[in-house]
Parts: C-alpha cells; structure tokens; sequence
C-alpha cells in the first residue's frame, strides 16, 4: 500500500522560511515522479513545483520561481519544498503528490496517482 505522508508545515511571518518534507512508502516501481501543490478553501489545488526522480529536472509555477525550491533524496523516497521569503499569499494546504512508473517531470495534478494528507502553511503579515 502507498502512503504519502507530508510534514513542515506551520505558521510564520512574511519573509520568513519553512521546509516541506514529503516521504513516500510502498512504490514498488523504481522510478516515479513528484510534486507539490496547494489549495485554499474554495478555490482549485494549484500547482507549486515538481521534480523527477533522479532529481534533474524541475518546475516551478510562477508565483513561486525564485522563492521556493524542490529537492529529492531519491535513497530516502523524500522530497523536499525548501520555502524561502515566504509572503501572505503563499497561505495554503500543501499538497505532495506520487506518479510511480514516470522519470518525467508533472505538472498536471490530474495525472498523479498519490495523495498525502496536506500541511498547513500559514504566512502573516
């Protein structure tokens, strides 16, 4: 059974830092990509950033290029979403999504297979 399971989440002030874990257990395929998204209450989960299993290709949404960066321990099945100059906007559930059986990068969360259970980043002004 895969399980997804996202921790770092909490509350700081605009400009500071946060770092986002997410490890994943019970993919059996040897390659798999990763990413992160987040949502508010009534809107749709968005996207924030994505990598590939060896680590050498990445994406960014827009809003966050610059300020934020993924990062994966492949030995480990963690990712990581280091946050840096965080602002009010970036208030949301985060979300760390799986796609085993892919070496490409995804950006679509249509296309991911594997939920955690989301993080709370709270950024006040």
């Amino acid at each position: 059974q895969v399980q997804v399971v996202e921790s770092g989440g909490g509350l700081v002030q605009a400009g500071d830092s946060l770092r986002l874990s997410c490890t994943v257990s019970g993919i059996t395929s040897r390659w798999y990509a990763m990413g992160w998204f987040r949502q508010v209450p009534g809107k749709e989960r968005e996207f924030v950033a994505a990598i590939n299993w060896s680590g050498d290709s990445k994406s960014y949404a827009d809003p966050v290029k610059g300020r934020f960066t993924v990062s994966i321990d492949n030995t480990k099945n963690t990712m990581f979403l280091q946050m840096n100059s965080l602002k009010p906007e970036d208030t949301a559930v985060y979300y760390c999504a799986a796609k085993p059986g892919y070496v490409i990068v995804i950006t679509s969360r249509l296309v991911y297979d594997y939920w955690g259970q989301g993080t709370q980043v709270t950024v006040s002004s």
